[in-house]
């Protein structure tokens, strides 16, 4: 059997191969950069663990456990602190506890008192049209209210997205918000109503799924990965373009070529648009390109734990863009794992950038600790200086699922169709967080395998047939 070729080495791309290659399906993964992992990767210095990326997986489905148990990763699987479980949100310039029960939600200072009674009006609004797109501020606005928001929900797209809530399309971005609204009419019915569907799919909330990393980060999952495909992986190859064929794919690599059974693109939108694709009738891929990926700026800093006023009890805080600060929140690093820090000091990590100040992170990193440096003294009480830093910076970070983005989605499922043998994977349709882009990876198999047993009994019925 011809190999599957992947086209993308970050981890959606590492997943699919590792599932293949289980699968017994033979496969060759292809990466233009020099390493494997994309936006994943992390370093230790001067006693702290620092993440360029993401910091933990969330455990939303049972594929991601499935992953780490396979690999025997369940030794160095570290979930998070539970008094991590703790969230803040910032309002008037400090760090107020976000509730977590409905008498903690009547209580909490975070919002007024005609803000709470609209939220508790909210099952007895009218569910949208099904076919009207909304951005999440309108559907917000339309069944939470404004104050909820300003202070609840533009914080939480900047964490996730790094997102403008006024762009992000509710059916795109947060589809199961939408799909509680259309089923139950009511989001508070809908979770309540929803649980055992939940639970019978085996599917976790991402409010309530457990984070975890790995003793080193979440880097051992990529080495481990790219232990297991040593001989499938080749760094440093890009592409120059692919031709369906007769009998499959031929992918084009300078003066040779690699002749495949299917191909899956496990890349950014603008670098599926850039590739060249021969077949017959011509893909549309250009409009890919026009997917908006904004910079962010992830800033590591370290300070002695005398020096904090904050007991930094939680997971993190979220900024509404009304507070005024630049940074978009923070995860109180050490809190989260053990070992991030050295003994006596603390590890903060804050995020900068997105669709809320595209410009900051085009700033020096000097620049862009002293900002975040000065934010997290403001809202943190924190008295010294930093004692470290490390500053990642990704010019397109993340994919922005905004208005009128299932064009987009639709044009990739249209290149399927008319391409068969190709398959699209990844965060630029299936969901942006870690665990989204592992099941995108297995369940692009799933469909993959699924081709290449069609196309084998195909052929094998055309050659019965001229044999007879």
């Amino acid at each position: 059997m011809k190999p599957v070729a992947i086209i993308g080495g970050g981890i959606t791309g590492l997943s699919a191969a590792y599932n293949l290659k289980q699968r017994g399906i033979p496969v060759v993964l292809l990466e233009a950069s020099q390493r494997v992992g994309g936006v994943i990767q992390s370093i230790r210095r001067d006693g702290y663990l620092a993440e360029f990326g993401p910091n933990s997986i969330l455990e939303t489905s049972p594929v991601v456990s499935f992953l780490v148990r396979d690999l025997g990763l369940d030794s160095r699987r570290i979930y998070s602190n539970p008094p991590a479980e703790k969230r803040y949100l910032v309002r008037g310039k400090k760090p107020v506890a976000i509730p977590n029960s409905a008498v903690g939600f009547l209580t909490t200072p975070l919002f007024s008192i005609p803000a709470k009674l609209r939220v508790l009006a909210e099952p007895f609004i009218p569910s949208a049209p099904a076919e009207v797109e909304e951005s999440i501020a309108q559907f917000v606005q339309r069944r939470l209210g404004q104050e909820f928001l300003d202070y609840a929900i533009d914080p939480l797209v900047a964490g996730i997205y790094a997102g403008n809530p006024h762009q992000l399309s509710v059916t795109q971005a947060f589809p199961k918000l939408h799909a509680l609204e259309q089923r139950y009419r009511s989001l508070f019915l809908g979770q309540f109503l929803g649980a055992r569907a939940r639970k019978r799919s085996g599917e976790v909330s991402k409010q309530s799924a457990k984070k975890f990393s790995f003793d080193d980060g979440l880097q051992v999952l990529i080495d481990t990965l790219q232990s297991r495909l040593a001989g499938e992986i080749h760094t440093n190859t890009p592409i120059d373009g692919l031709e369906r064929t007769e009998n499959g794919w031929s992918v084009e690599l300078g003066s040779t070529s690699i002749e495949c059974s299917a191909v899956m693109l496990a890349l950014p939108s603008h670098k599926i648009a850039s590739l060249a694709i021969r077949t017959e009738p011509k893909l549309e891929i250009t409009p890919l390109a026009r997917v908006y990926y904004p910079p962010v700026a992830s800033v590591m800093l370290g300070f002695r734990r005398a020096d904090v006023t904050h007991p930094l009890d939680g997971f993190g805080m979220l900024i509404p863009e009304k507070e005024g600060f630049n940074i978009l929140g923070a995860l109180f690093s050490s809190s989260l794992f053990p070992q991030r820090a050295p003994e006596g000091e603390v590890a903060i990590t804050c995020y900068i950038g997105g669709a809320r100040a595209p410009e900051l992170p085009l700033k020096s990193s000097e620049e862009l600790a002293a900002i975040a440096a000065k934010d997290l003294q403001t809202i943190l009480g924190i008295r010294g200086q930093p004692t470290f830093q490390h500053v990642a910076v990704f010019r397109k970070a993340i994919p922005q699922y905004n208005l009128g983005f299932g064009k987009f989605r639709a044009l990739m499922s249209d290149m399927e169709m008319k391409a068969p043998g190709l398959f699209v994977a990844g965060h630029a349709r299936d969901g942006i967080s870690l665990s989204d882009s592992i099941v995108s990876g297995y369940n692009t198999v799933g469909r993959i395998q699924t081709y290449l047993t069609s196309s084998r009994k195909s052929g094998a019925a055309v050659q019965h047939s001229m044999a007879a």
